[in-house]
């Protein structure tokens, strides 16, 4: 089987000038592919009822019309999710209230 590249998300996406949304997307699957994350046999199955009109909407901010392309685009963006604002928000109280800020 061939290995989904950011570059083959979907022939629609590659026509018109890509949205924020789906460059995001081909951009979490290129770090998938970085970590190794889609290398390999597809052997797992994953599968799920999903409301029609969020799979719609998902797919057209996306541009990905395959069912399976979609999940992967979806976990691949959760693994390279970016945990900056969790770190930054746990750094609230560390600085001394005493600390002059003042140039």
């Amino acid at each position: 089987m061939s290995r989904t590249t950011a570059s083959q998300l979907s022939s629609a996406s590659r026509r018109e000038k890509p949205s924020l949304s789906s460059r995001r997307f081909r951009d979490a699957i290129s770090i998938a592919e970085k970590q190794g994350l889609l290398g390999g046999a597809r052997t797992l199955t994953v599968r799920g009822r999903m409301p029609s009109l969020l799979v719609e909407q998902a797919k057209k901010k996306t541009g990905i019309q395959s069912d399976s392309k979609l999940i992967e685009a979806a976990l691949a963006n959760i693994v390279a999710a970016d945990d900056n604002a969790d770190w930054l928000l746990a750094q609230r109280g560390t600085v001394s209230r005493d600390l002059d800020l003042e140039f």
